[in-house]
């Protein structure tokens, strides 16, 4: 029954959006429509597209052998459900006529519903609205991804299927509107996010904190990466489309651009390189793995404030975040809660470090300017988005457990998750 439900549902959902979807429209403002800009975010959109299976090497590489195809699977299926999910509800959540300025009227772009390929300049005024529409669908698919990490290794298939649905529905989509829409509660009391470290990562290592103390400790921990050379592949994927990722949110090719470009390079670098000798100053191997966590938490942490620092500024964010994401590791080895792949320590800590640093050093504002206002309104923001998302996350497994229960059984565990929910392995 369960399987003939699932096809209904899908069914459900095609014919929606064939009944729904208007055509492609071009409007009268057409002609505002930049080339150079729309060319620009193309580009960007593929960039942050890439994004996400190179976090399914990164994830996959560091999993055990009996679970590589799963972990993968988990980041890459995203790519399906969240871009369907997108159309038909998420976008005009996110990005609808404001409701009380914390969620979007879901039928203001039902199943894109006048998402046009003119501009709409309440969001981006020289690049088609389709285009951004796509460009932000693909911040939708990496939040939920990510979060998987946590608990790898012990999560049924469907049941992910299910809580990434409603966590892009009940948590990310009002956190991309209140952070980003113009008539957001967040972007109208001064809250910083040029690229997502609020709505992106801090959402995600929260839920993955949240994920990990409900489904509780692995059976058997094997902390041996099964393949190294999948890490690298996947850090060099992820820094790659991270350029697109923080210089796209500019919504041109612009200067904005440009000094995002840069502090993403740099602060990754910064961070990638005091990751490696921090832990030769505690006698630790400077091992690969260490170098590209500290390169991914680098990119995290510059992500709110691309565009708002200067190179300078960006080298101090990622030397802090390293030090810091890199103390959060250890103490997270010490506890009872298995973050599988320290999803909270690295995403997590690194959005708050960024967070926090944007509203120390962003231009004009930040507090070594003398401004009070925008660091006061980050700190205060991060405890809601904190609890917001900590909370709600865990109320959202719940009713997924409910429903379809959440952690695959004992005897699947130990054969892995490959064999068990997918039939397949890795010989």
């Amino acid at each position: 029954m369960g399987k003939k439900l699932n096809f209904i549902v899908l069914s459900t959902l095609v014919v929606l959006v064939l009944l729904f979807g208007t055509e492609y429209q071009i409007l009268s403002n057409s002609d505002q429509i930049d080339t150079g800009d729309t060319a620009w975010m193309i580009i960007a959109t593929a960039l942050v597209f890439i994004m996400t299976p190179g976090l399914a090497f990164f994830y996959g590489g560091m999993v055990n052998k009996k679970s590589i195809i799963s972990t993968m699977l988990q980041s890459f299926v995203a790519l399906g459900v969240i871009s369907i999910l997108w159309v038909i509800v998420g976008f005009s959540l996110a990005f609808g006529d404001s409701m009380y300025g914390i969620i979007g009227n879901p039928t203001t772009y039902f199943c894109f519903k006048d998402v046009v390929v003119s501009p709409n300049t309440d969001f981006a005024p020289t690049i088609p609205f389709l285009l951004f529409a796509l460009f932000q669908l693909k911040f939708a698919i990496i939040t939920p991804a990510l979060i998987t990490g946590s608990f790898a290794e012990r999560i049924r298939f469907r049941s992910y299927i299910f809580f990434m649905v409603l966590f892009s529905i009940f948590i990310y989509s009002p956190l991309a509107h209140m952070t980003w829409h113009p008539d957001g509660l967040l972007r109208n009391w001064d809250v910083l996010d040029f690229a997502g470290g609020t709505v992106v990562h801090m959402s995600a290592g929260m839920a993955a904190l949240a994920g990990a103390m409900y489904l509780g400790k692995r059976r058997v921990e094997i902390e041996k990466p099964a393949n190294i050379p999948f890490v690298i592949l996947g850090t060099g994927l992820l820094w790659f489309g991270w350029f697109g990722f923080n210089s796209g949110s500019a919504l041109g090719a612009n200067t904005d651009a440009v000094i995002a470009f840069a502090n993403t390079n740099i602060a990754s670098a910064t961070s990638m390189i005091t990751w490696l000798f921090f832990e030769r100053y505690f006698n630790r191997k400077m091992s690969s793995l260490g170098a590209c966590i500290g390169a991914i938490v680098g990119l995290v942490a510059i992500t709110p404030a691309a565009g708002f620092v200067s190179i300078g500024q960006s080298v101090f964010i990622g030397f802090i975040a390293a030090i810091v994401s890199n103390l959060a590791i250890q103490l997270n080895k010490k506890s009872k809660i298995d973050d599988t792949l320290e999803v909270f320590p690295s995403h997590g800590v690194g959005g708050i470090v960024g967070m926090i640093l944007t509203g120390v050093l962003a231009k004009d504002v930040g507090l070594v300017y003398g401004a009070y206002t925008t660091f006061t309104h980050h700190l205060i923001a991060l405890v809601v988005v904190a609890l917001f998302t900590f909370f709600g996350s865990l109320l959202l497994l719940k009713i997924v457990d409910t429903a379809l229960p959440l952690r695959v059984r004992t005897d699947q565990e130990i054969r892995g998750l490959d064999i068990s929910q997918h039939g397949e392995n890795i010989d």
